[in-house]
């Protein structure tokens, strides 16, 4: 088995999610997500094992295009994120009756081929295809299921169609420019190209553009809040939880290697962007009163903080970039499933109108709080490891730039603790709010396990990680 064989149960569950009709189309999706976790876990084991689990063929010769997917630490730990999330977004989405729900839970699954085959891809026009893919679903799954005003939601849902995909022309053209200095789109080639010190610093910048809206960076994320408002639930998490890994994956993957020489030497810049970013999405969460919009800013401020750690070039930043990728991963798909379950409970996403969670649903309240503190990188939880990693990179660049990324612990414990104090305590005039059900206690307990127990033990991922990055390093700056 190789890692083509994840792909193709997603692709062949997703078909199969819509064939078998609404009634059971939930349960297909959950089978065939399930399954695609298992494969990535035998996968990685085979790979541990050091068999080979990578796969080529030839599939157009002129423009020479290799179907090619390969397998390491970066690629595979994308994967297994992926495939761990998705039967997770789809067990959130039980509570839910959706029209037509075989499409939307078809969907779900071609999303999770699409982004798979985003991190597992070796080939840019391959690459470029399944990023392009990936757009797809989430574009009907906010459109066709979202909530509020439908004109609104239309609106606000092209932008970020367009926004993303305008983005991703520019770095079309950098692959087809590369192309006629390497001959292939294969990444080892597009390493290895002499580019004039212009050229490298508009094929970073091609790049750039199309990881910054997809991150978002600011000032390119104008789309962010109200997508991810509206957006249902599940299509919120596959947006936080795993599309925008994409966009940063491919910061080191792609952009770093290719322009070695401009990632050094305009590292700073970049680095201060993106911990602006993270000042101003604290600012702006603290500033929310609707709960999604708050947890949107919330995101918008630690994946600025990953970005930056990605752009300081070293082992401790690349290392805590994924490691922090991972982590928010799973938080943020907890955090926006309790958002939805107050929602449903409630009928309001309005902060102001919540309140006496606490004292009626005990269990929930325990769970949430939990997240909370992981949302802020308290000690023993997975996101105090990627954080710290974080800034210790950040530090080694400049200590103040670490003094700045560093606000993203101070404000968030803020706006996260004051946003628990509002949702959970108190008494709001005898509105019922039930405790939760044994799938949704079931959903929660699953996160929270992962989030404590790589907080306690990160060594596995570490070790799997890291020579795959020293590897990278070697590409980006041969000194190190």
């Amino acid at each position: 088995m190789d890692v083509s064989f994840i792909l193709i149960t997603l692709l062949f569950g997703a078909a199969a999610t819509y064939f078998v009709g609404d009634k059971w189309a939930s349960r297909a999706a959950l089978i065939f997500s399930t399954a695609a976790f298992a494969a990535t876990l035998y996968v990685i084991y085979r790979y541990n094992l050091g068999e080979g689990v990578s796969y080529a063929h030839k599939w157009i010769s002129n423009p020479r295009v290799i179907l090619g997917f390969q397998a390491d630490g970066m690629s595979l730990s994308m994967v297994l994120l992926t495939t761990a999330l998705t039967p997770i977004i789809v067990l959130t989405s039980f509570g839910n009756l959706f029209p037509k729900s075989r499409a939307f839970y078809a969907l779900i699954l071609f999303m999770a081929f699409a982004m798979a085959g985003t991190f597992l891809a070796v080939d840019g026009m391959v690459y470029y295809i399944f990023w392009e893919l990936s757009l797809i679903p989430i574009y009907f799954i906010a459109l066709r299921w979202g909530s509020g005003d439908a004109e609104t939601r239309k609106k606000d849902v092209v932008k970020f169609f367009i926004y993303t995909f305008a983005g991703s022309l520019f770095m079309l053209v950098a692959f087809i420019y590369l192309y006629t200095k390497a001959g292939d789109f294969l990444d080892i080639h597009l390493y290895n190209i002499q580019l004039s010190k212009t050229e490298e610093l508009l094929i970073f910048l091609c790049f750039f553009l199309a990881y910054a809206i997809k991150i978002p960076v600011i000032p390119f994320h104008t789309w962010q809040a109200n997508v991810y408002q509206k957006a249902p639930a599940a299509g919120t998490m596959l947006l936080s939880g795993i599309m925008l890994k994409m966009a940063l994956y491919s910061i080191v993957r792609w952009q770093l290697p290719i322009a070695p020489n401009a990632a050094n030497e305009y590292k700073y810049f970049f680095i201060a962007l993106c911990v602006a970013g993270v000042i101003y999405g604290s600012v702006l969460a603290l500033k929310q009163t609707n709960l999604k919009k708050l947890l949107a800013y919330s995101s918008l401020a630690h994946v600025g903080l990953i970005a930056a750690g990605a752009y300081t070039l070293t082992l401790d930043g690349l290392r805590g970039a994924f490691l922090q990728m991972i982590a928010h991963g799973f938080v943020v798909v907890g955090l926006f499933y309790a958002a939805e379950i107050i929602s449903r409970r409630y009928g309001t996403e309005e902060i102001s109108e919540m309140g006496g969670i606490r004292i009626q649903a005990a269990k929930f309240a325990s769970m949430f709080m939990i997240l909370v503190m992981a949302s802020v990188a308290l000690p023993t939880t997975f996101n105090f490891i990627g954080e710290f990693e974080l800034l210790y990179s950040l530090a080694q660049a400049n200590i103040w730039l670490a003094v700045l990324g560093g606000t993203t612990i101070i404000l968030g414990a803020f706006y996260m603790l004051r946003m628990f104090q509002q949702v959970m305590l108190g008494d709001k005039g005898g509105k019922v709010f039930a405790d939760v059900t044994f799938g949704e206690g079931f959903t929660f307990i699953i996160i929270i396990a992962i989030l404590i127990f790589f907080g306690l033990y990160p060594k596995p991922i570490i070790d799997f990680l890291t020579p795959a990055l020293q590897k990278v390093l070697l590409n980006i700056n041969p000194i190190n």
